[in-house]
């Protein structure tokens, strides 16, 4: 098994990591299960977050008995020190343990350092005093703020989308991560679902020094593919290099990092959110997003003003107008029945 050093955290972790989003999907005792082997079959590092639902309650009572044997990352949303300490209060509970390895800012629109008001730096400073937490970590889908936070010398780890259809600004972040000693985390390292060829996308990550993906796991079978190549890493070889360009060509325009930078909209589409709702729909619990209000808010799309701004604001060039509309009709199919997404 090929273990990397997670930068200045010193963190040595099997190169593929686990991610617990999908989990929310699958009862306790299957997440239980789930958990177990992929322990049993050599991924230490498992990624969750306050803000999926009961992930992390599924970890605490998969890993209570075996705290020392793994790595645990967890996030907060938290806007201020108030929640921040609310939120590391109940995820040490429910992950039933002492301490979180990582704990990161879940995505915030700025970079938090001290003194900026808002008293989460110095909440993150005071919790690794006491030792509920080991190293600060941060997430985003903004280049500008997870450049920030990089600069900084403030974080020990940053998790961002990257897969081999990131582009070469989330190249550049690697390598800027990896001369600051900042170990990186590869988010959507299969772009949300976009990427089918586990197999692929895996030999790319294995040429990607000092990386860490996260594959989002919600089947054995899922799983049990991600183990084979801890046991025999795939090489990038002829045919994964064909289906990474062929993926290159034809989903480039169609992986929407969620970043923000597209709004506002001037016909009020969510745009952040409805360019990803069929991701969203696949990987999460599906029945938040069926909601009466968000059908609202996806069918505002029919209201497109074909104005174009969101795709001249786009740092990723996404052709975000068609891919709205292919969004908005996988809605409606599965509102139909017409197509399951359990």
């Amino acid at each position: 098994m090929e273990k990397i050093r997670l930068g200045k955290t010193g963190i040595e972790a099997e190169k593929n990591a686990f991610g617990a989003l999908p989990l929310q999907r699958r009862s306790l005792e299957d997440a239980v299960r789930i958990l177990h082997r992929a322990l049993d079959g050599g991924m230490n590092y498992f990624d969750t977050a306050r803000a999926y639902s009961d992930s992390e309650e599924k970890l605490g009572a998969a890993f209570s008995g075996c705290r020392d044997n793994l790595f645990i990352a967890t996030k907060t949303a938290a806007q201020n020190a108030e929640g921040f300490w609310k939120d590391l209060h109940t995820s040490l509970r429910t992950l039933k343990t002492d301490y979180i390895d990582v704990y990161q800012l879940h995505n915030p629109s700025f970079c938090p350092k001290p003194g900026d008001g808002s008293g989460l730096y110095e909440a993150m400073l005071e919790a690794k005093k006491q030792g509920k937490i080991l190293h600060i970590g941060i997430t985003n889908h903004r280049l500008r703020v997870a450049e920030e936070a990089t600069e900084s010398g403030l974080y020990d780890t940053l998790q961002f989308p990257f897969s081999y259809l990131s582009g070469e600004q989330e190249a550049k972040l690697v390598r800027l991560c990896r001369e600051k000693d900042m170990g990186f985390i590869a988010m959507k390292a299969l772009s949300g679902g976009l990427i089918r060829d586990a197999r692929a996308a895996c030999a790319f990550m294995n040429g990607q020094e000092g990386v860490l993906p996260i594959w989002g796991i919600q089947h054995m079978h899922e799983l049990e593919e991600f183990l084979s190549y801890i046991r025999q890493p795939p090489e990038m070889d002829a045919e994964a290099e064909r289906v990474i360009a062929k993926d290159r060509e034809e989903l480039c325009g169609d992986f929407c990092r969620g970043c923000g930078y597209c709004m506002p909209c001037p016909a009020g589409i969510e745009i952040n959110n409805c360019a990803r709702m069929s991701l969203m729909l696949r990987r999460s619990p599906s029945a938040s997003w069926l909601s009466k209000g968000w059908q609202r808010k996806m069918e505002m799309i029919d209201g497109c003003l074909d104005c174009g701004g969101c795709e001249a604001k786009c740092p990723y060039g996404l052709r975000i107008r068609p891919l709205l509309r292919k969004n908005l009709e996988d809605y409606r199919r599965v509102l139909s029945g017409e197509v399951s997404v359990t």
